[in-house]
């Protein structure tokens, strides 16, 4: 999956690297994410995540690379996977925080949509996220979600109990219904 500046591919346990280790660390990088509550501890455990991960029939887990230098900035994830109802959820994170606020998280987000509605044939992707993330709320939005519920108090923060979002697209099929 790619498009003019970014391209997508399964991670593999060569990818699990220094960089990417200190990412899962940095409570700047993870200040919205489960893993900040147990991020692995070596590239070892790290290593071991990924292949997990691979051997997931229900998880797709994705690099994101800049095309121009082949660097990996963050990963995209798709699961669970539910074939039954044919809907899906996904996961960002842009690691580099050079790369914060260039529209690579809602470049990921169209590239695992288009493949997910047509390779997979899903009917729905939903995501949800912090109230306070602004940076996943808009890359969500540009990314043609649209909000759809408030779960209050949903997840324990620094800062105490804070509310969740919803988000969610259609296949474009959909739409019209």
């Amino acid at each position: 999956m790619q498009d003019d500046k970014i391209f997508l591919r399964r991670l593999g346990p060569r990818d699990a690297t220094g960089s990417y280790l200190r990412w899962l660390k940095n409570p700047a990088v993870n200040k919205f994410l489960e893993v900040r509550f147990a991020p692995p501890k070596s590239l070892r455990e790290l290593r071991a995540q990924i292949r997990k991960s691979n051997h997931d029939p229900r998880m797709l887990l994705l690099g994101i690379f800049e095309r121009c230098r082949g660097n990996h900035i963050g990963n995209i994830k798709l699961g669970p996977i539910n074939r039954h109802h044919r809907t899906a959820e996904i996961g960002f994170l842009i690691g580099e925080k050079k790369e914060w606020g260039k529209g690579f998280a809602s470049r990921s987000i169209r590239l695992v949509c288009a493949h997910a509605f047509g390779e997979l044939g899903l009917v729905k992707i939903t995501a949800g996220c912090y109230r306070s993330n602004q940076g996943s709320q808009r890359a969500l939005r540009r990314a043609g979600f649209r909000r759809e519920g408030r779960l209050a108090r949903q997840w324990q923060s620094r800062k105490g109990r804070v509310d969740g979002l919803i988000f969610g697209k259609l296949h474009p099929k959909y739409h019209s219904r």
